[in-house]
């Protein structure tokens, strides 16, 4: 059965700053309910992800209780010099001498595999490897079925981290269940991301709700992906202890799906797709790589609500309490830097265009 593993993308939060106490009695709660896996990355929170990582777990847990995973980002390579470069950066800020998981970040058609495959980034974690520098090494992927199989043809890898829930299933660009396959047919272990779509699946509106009133929607979307087979870790973006705790309490129960669950997967299902929402997980690639300085997840964030809740004015109050202190979505130059680091493949400009016809335009406000 899969296990748990804490992402250490979404930590808690004060003041705009990463928690420390409470990401340390998260890390405690995660580690004493036998749980041991924890996912970080060289850009989480502009490196801060990893510093705290090694705080809040290295500094204070015996090394073999823990497995640390962290990521080698293609954005950040010029040359084959910044691979050992950025290892080496990795091992200080998290205070260890070799990383457990290690994996090229995002690989995906186009720019990043590109980097990767002519820096010899695989043949380099092989190396690593080998040295004893990193235990498994693998990658996390955001591409097409038929990129997946070619670079399994070519290079060896320990485990393949995919985005995998059940609003993604079928969808014609992620395409998760293929990806699944894929892995399945070769007994390559995945790891999965996003089991509840960057906390949309955790947070359904409550005219899905009301009719399911004892259901936890957490709990059901990290069930379905439990259910699948050849998965070794199920990651969790987990930002404040209630939702740890609810999360460790499914992986200990591990119970089927009953009726009542899957009717509640299937009306979610057909609610999303009648919407046509922005399928954003918040991971914040984009943001440091948009020149106006606008908050594209939380744009979205506003005009998700506007497709919602059409008659509501919360989302044009939200909005225009943003751009007071950033930039509006019609100010968008359409320079494509943004959708080159979406990992869900989003045209973002062209998204934008649209937000900004409903949101830059919307009703006068008191």
């Amino acid at each position: 059965m899969s296990e748990l593993g804490f992402g250490m993308m979404r930590l808690p939060k004060v003041d705009g700053k990463i928690d420390l106490a409470t990401t340390c009695e998260m890390v405690d709660t995660f580690l004493a309910s036998g749980q041991n896996y924890f996912d970080t990355a060289y850009v989480y929170d502009g490196g801060e992800s990893e510093i705290i990582t090694g705080k809040a777990v290295v500094l204070r847990h015996d090394r073999d209780r823990f497995n640390l995973a962290t990521k080698l980002p293609a954005k950040c390579l010029r040359d084959k010099s910044d691979r050992d470069r950025i290892f080496k950066t990795q091992t200080e800020r998290l205070g260890t001498d070799h990383i457990d998981y290690y994996l090229l970040h995002s690989v995906e058609d186009g720019f990043n595999t590109r980097i990767y495959e002519g820096l010899d980034c695989f043949k380099w974690g092989e190396q690593k490897k080998r040295r004893g520098d990193i235990a498994k090494f693998g990658f996390s992927y955001h591409g097409t079925p038929e990129l997946l199989e070619e670079l399994l043809d070519k290079y060896p890898v320990d485990f393949v981290q995919i985005q995998y829930n059940y609003l993604d299933l079928d969808d014609p660009i992620i395409k998760s269940e293929k990806l699944l396959e894929i892995l399945n047919k070769r007994k390559i272990p995945a790891f999965i991301m996003e089991p509840v779509k960057g906390g949309l699946l955790a947070n359904l509106p409550g005219e899905i709700m009301r009719d399911y009133p004892e259901t936890d929607p957490a709990d059901v979307a990290l069930r379905f992906v439990l259910e699948k087979p050849g998965i070794e870790r199920i990651l969790s973006g987990m930002s404040t202890p209630e939702q740890l705790k609810k999360n460790i309490k499914t992986f200990k129960d591990k119970r089927p799906l009953k009726a009542a669950d899957l009717a509640l997967l299937k009306s979610v299902r057909n609610y999303y797709g009648e919407k046509n929402l922005v399928s954003c997980t918040d991971c914040r690639y984009c943001l440091d790589s948009c020149p106006k300085n606008i908050r594209i997840p939380e744009v979205f964030k506003a005009y998700n609500s506007h497709l919602l809740y059409p008659n509501d004015n919360r989302a044009h109050y939200f909005y225009a309490g943003l751009i007071k202190d950033y930039a509006p979505a019609q100010d968008c130059i359409g320079c494509g830097n943004c959708k080159r680091s979406c990992p869900q493949h989003l045209d973002i400009p062209e998204i934008l265009k649209k937000a900004s016809t409903v949101l830059d335009h919307g009703p006068e406000l008191e």
